[in-house]
């Protein structure tokens, strides 16, 4: 809006000298009355319907789905496994001078150097079951685990849940080598531990 008013300011005193320097004053004629410009900002505002804008906002938000996210199935039995998270540079990292910060082949495991304490809970949202095992669960009274969603949509199930609910991606998936849900990852000492729990009466079953 600022630019539109920037436009119209330019538009108008820009020409205004052109007006000035080629006109002839002609003198007053009749009666004058003073010119009353209507407010650019107030005039928008004044054509916008904010109630329909916030339910087309709402309906866009409702409706949203990441084009990343990765399915998975419903587990078929309760499994636990350890993924190493060790990881080997395929290519040099380069510094802001464009020196090698990092050389290819390096290898090292992330968690020498942070902790993941709360972990992460896989579901899919599109399986009442799962979602409420979720619900009862102790991992929901844990604000600080970090929920994902490998189908659905995540606004319904955050309105339900007051909390942040993420969308599971590819890339998360196969880093931590994840196969189906719901499952909960945590650390364990220098691996992650993925826990695979069957529900019982699922509609993936």
């Amino acid at each position: 809006m600022g630019n539109c008013k920037f436009f119209i300011f330019i538009l108008i005193f820009g020409l205004l000298p052109a007006s000035l320097a080629y006109g002839k004053n002609l003198g007053t004629v009749g009666m004058t009355y003073p010119i009353v410009e209507p407010d650019l900002v107030e005039e928008v505002k004044a054509s916008i319907d904010y109630e329909k804008l916030a339910k087309v906002m709402e309906e866009n938000r409702q409706n949203y789905k990441a084009k990343d996210i990765h399915a998975l199935p419903a587990a078929g039995r309760d499994r636990t496994f350890f993924v190493d998270m060790t990881y080997t540079l395929d290519h040099d990292i380069f510094g802001e001078n464009g020196e090698i910060m990092y050389q290819r082949g390096l290898t090292w495991n992330p968690l020498d150097y942070v902790s993941l304490p709360d972990g992460l809970v896989v579901i899919n949202s599109e399986d009442r079951k799962q979602v409420e095992w979720f619900v009862k669960s102790p991992y929901n009274k844990n604000r600080q685990q970090k929920l994902l969603i490998s189908a659905g949509f995540a606004a319904p199930l955050i309105k339900q849940l007051n909390r942040p609910v993420f969308y599971l991606t590819k890339t998360i998936a196969d880093r931590l080598q994840l196969a189906a849900v719901p499952c909960v990852i945590t650390q364990n000492g220098k691996k992650m531990m993925v826990q695979e729990i069957k529900i019982d009466g699922s509609i993936y079953d």
